[in-house]
């Protein structure tokens, strides 16, 4: 399949060869030592794709190379994917992030929550980090609204940050239901995917004809194994399940970087593009993230001034602005210098390792960066 974006040379969009150069030996290191069966690169700048490379192997299966159509297993990338939507509606005026959720979703007043705002539940703030919807709500979204209805407070909203890795992602797809009256899968692809031409590249949500794209997903034995059943890649949980691409991805964090425009789509305003990746909890530890500032903004984490960050690499431009995938992934953009970047793999690596290899992955990005 053709890029979605025009290719050119890495030396003509400024990026230097040799951390590149680097970054490729790296990864096939990985694949050399039985780290990850496979993986995918793509670096963009400025609106033209400067590389994108394919590792390895789809599954444990030899016969199945990874290759740059292949679709990764996005996990918690979904969420920029999900609250991009979300920023359409605020575009629009039909939602603003200061809005109780109990205004579009009254039932979700229900157990404390109904001075709940969109804000608070965007940036992790919300109080219910454990919730979680059942395997049946997955194909039945009545259902998974009224188990969304039904979550528990767990602490005072805006007490803490703690990020919720499943809740506060499949509330905001009941807004985007509630608010629309569609599917939030088919919101995600009209309002955000199929703009950008990214119809084939990236999915929430992967019909049965395309799952043969889809690459397995691995963990180690003693952890929580991955699902890589047609039911959960179909159901693009809004949280975790989207497939994509690495160039997919990297095309859609150039419109990221570029102030919500690429080519002749201007798909968001700069205002809001300003707005939604500002740094809105600072230095407040993350519980969940062992206690690191994650600078949250509304979908995104940006980079902050600290000593350490996720997955965005230390030597990252402060404004640099992304979200990771658990133990497997990282998609940023960088607006200072227009450089956007998606590593994908299919094995969840587990800590210390998986952190720090992600922070060499990106700082030689960052290095290529003249």
């Amino acid at each position: 399949m053709p890029s979605p974006l025009p290719v050119a040379d890495p030396a003509s969009l400024g990026l230097a060869p040799r951390p590149l150069e680097h970054l490729d030996r790296l990864i096939k290191q990985h694949i050399e030592e039985g780290r990850y069966p496979g993986a995918q690169i793509a670096v963009a700048r400025n609106g033209k794709l400067a590389l994108s490379r394919s590792y390895g192997r789809a599954s444990t299966d030899p016969t199945r190379e990874a290759t740059d159509d292949t679709l990764f297993l996005l996990f918690s990338n979904t969420k920029v994917l999900t609250t991009a939507a979300l920023w359409s509606l605020i575009e629009e005026g039909l939602v603003s992030v200061t809005d109780k959720v109990a205004d579009h979703i009254p039932d979700f007043a229900a157990r404390g929550k109904g001075e709940i705002t969109i804000f608070e539940v965007a940036t992790h703030q919300a109080g219910f980090p454990s919730s979680n919807c059942t395997r049946e709500s997955w194909a039945d979204h009545a259902l998974m609204r009224r188990e969304v209805c039904d979550f528990s407070l767990e602490w005072t909203p805006r007490s803490q940050t703690q990020y919720h890795p499943r809740s506060a992602h499949l509330t905001i797809a009941m807004i985007l239901e509630a608010v629309t009256g569609r599917d939030f899968r088919e919101v995600i692809r009209e309002r955000v995917i199929a703009p950008l031409g990214l119809e084939d590249e990236i999915f929430v949500g992967v019909p049965r004809a395309k799952q043969s794209r889809c690459a397995d997903i691995y963990a180690p034995a003693d952890g929580e194994q991955r699902d890589n059943s047609p039911e959960f890649r179909e159901a693009g949980l809004p949280h975790g399940g989207g497939f994509a691409t690495a160039r997919g991805m990297a095309t859609f964090y150039q419109a990221l970087a570029n102030k919500g425009r690429l080519g002749e789509v201007r798909l968001f305003s700069p205002r809001l593009i300003e707005f939604v990746t500002r740094d809105f909890t600072g230095d407040r530890p993350d519980v969940y993230m062992a206690g690191i500032p994650m600078h949250r903004g509304i979908g995104p984490h940006s980079r902050g001034l600290g000593e350490r960050i996720r997955g965005l690499g230390s030597l990252a431009f402060p404004g640099t602005f992304g979200h990771g995938g658990v133990g497997s992934s990282y998609c940023w953009a960088d607006p200072e210098s227009g450089v956007s970047f998606a590593y994908l793999t299919n094995y969840v690596a587990p800590d210390p390792w998986h952190s720090t290899r992600l922070d060499r992955v990106s700082n030689l990005v960052h290095a290529a960066i003249d």
